[in-house]
């Protein structure tokens, strides 16, 4: 075992010694970034990327696992993402799939598929809802898989169905309009019924959230991590929760 690795695993030792279990978030929202240009750094293609990106998630979730955090929300394709050729769309939904199967047979965690999932492909969209209804029964970490998912196409979605479940009681527009508040639209989010997320993460060095649960993240810590996602270890990770337990969340100001 040589010396860099026995300082590795000292320095991880010690920056869990260093978290309060009080002050770990009980949600934690990931933006998977970085997959391709980790890849293109190495001359691989961006297939190489988002398989080695599908692998560090197992990790990572891992990591949530050991200090139990209950619920995290992981943005494995955005609305944007869909755009691109359909030769790369169908490569990443694949991989995604495949990715979810996998964590599906685990038993270790539910899943939760979270986006737009009519704009997917019909047999990607049905083994993603079949690989989630496996998992109905679990009792563990909830895992929210966004997947064709975009902030602004889930607040649109979230007010449709809020309007159509009032056009189903008769309830007319001036009287919805009267009435209406934030908890309404909430009750029709993708994860309605769940915390907001605490912690949001992103790698690869983008500062921005990219409309990642937009609503929900209203009031949420962000960390930033220079590191590609196929590079995120654990060490980064605990870093970022450790820059979540020092920090003093004043909500709304």
């Amino acid at each position: 075992m040589g010396v860099r690795h026995l300082a590795y695993q000292a320095y991880t030792r010690s920056l869990r010694a260093q978290l309060s279990e009080a002050a770990l978030p009980h949600h934690v929202g990931v933006i998977l970034d970085g997959n391709r240009r980790w890849a293109r750094a190495w001359g691989r293609d961006a297939g190489h990327g988002h398989r080695a990106g599908a692998d560090k998630v197992l990790q990572f979730l891992g990591w949530c696992r050991d200090l139990d955090v209950p619920l995290v929300t992981l943005w494995l394709l955005s609305t944007d993402n869909l755009a691109r050729p359909a030769g790369e769309v169908r490569l990443l939904l694949d991989i995604i799939i495949d990715l979810v199967e996998r964590l599906a047979v685990t038993g270790q965690y539910r899943l939760h598929p979270v986006g737009a999932l009519d704009l997917l492909p019909g047999e990607p969209a049905r083994r993603l809802k079949a690989a989630a209804a496996a998992t109905d029964g679990v009792e563990a970490m909830t895992v929210n898989v966004a997947v064709g998912y975009g902030g602004r196409r889930e607040i649109a979605d979230a007010v449709r169905s809020l309007l159509y479940a009032h056009a189903a009681q008769g309830t007319s527009i001036e009287e919805l309009a009267d009435v209406l508040d934030v908890e309404h639209i909430a009750e029709h989010l993708y994860t309605r019924g769940q915390p907001d997320p605490d912690l949001v993460i992103r790698t690869s060095g983008e500062q921005r959230l990219s409309g990642f649960l937009l609503w929900q993240s209203a009031h949420s810590e962000v960390y930033f991590c220079e590191a590609m996602w196929p590079e995120f270890r654990e060490v980064d990770f605990l870093r970022a929760l450790r820059s979540y337990g020092r920090r003093e969340r004043r909500f709304g100001a």
